[in-house]
């Protein structure tokens, strides 16, 4: 196997996470400015290559009801992009509320909302490839 590289698009923020080489275990990664699209697919398929990683897995943020709402739609373009630029194989996975997932596990551990704020897309990232590998794992197992 090889690692995966998990990515939370926001309008503001990219958060970025990647997983082991055996495609067990997410990690959060780092945070990229989402204002200059273009220098952020470039960083992602960096990274992509920096990990070795096998594919590129983009959280889709569906309506609780299952339908692709605006920000979908935006996601999808990204998505197009980052297909024509990166040699990895890139796919999406639903991605509902991991963001909100991500808030309450920090505030749990009693996280200033500065450090959250930091944390956040980094974290949503980790949640969204972890459920994605556990997925694969069920699938496989």
């Amino acid at each position: 196997m090889a690692a995966i590289l998990g990515i939370d698009y926001g309008r503001k923020r990219i958060g970025v996470a990647v997983s082991d080489a055996g495609a067990k275990i997410a990690t959060p990664l780092t945070v990229l400015a989402a204002a200059d699209r273009a220098r952020a697919i470039r960083d992602i398929t960096r990274l992509a290559a920096e990990h070795a990683a096998a594919e590129i897995v983009v959280g889709l943020p569906r309506s609780l009801d299952g339908t692709l709402g605006p920000m979908a739609k935006e996601v999808t373009e990204f998505v197009e992009q980052l297909r024509a630029s990166a040699k990895t194989p890139v796919v999406t996975f639903d991605e509902r509320l991991s963001t909100a997932q991500a808030e309450r596990a920090m505030i749990d551990v009693d996280m200033t909302r500065a450090k959250r704020k930091e944390r956040i897309d980094k974290v949503a990232a980790q949640i969204m490839l972890q459920s994605y590998l556990d997925s694969r794992s069920k699938q496989n197992g």
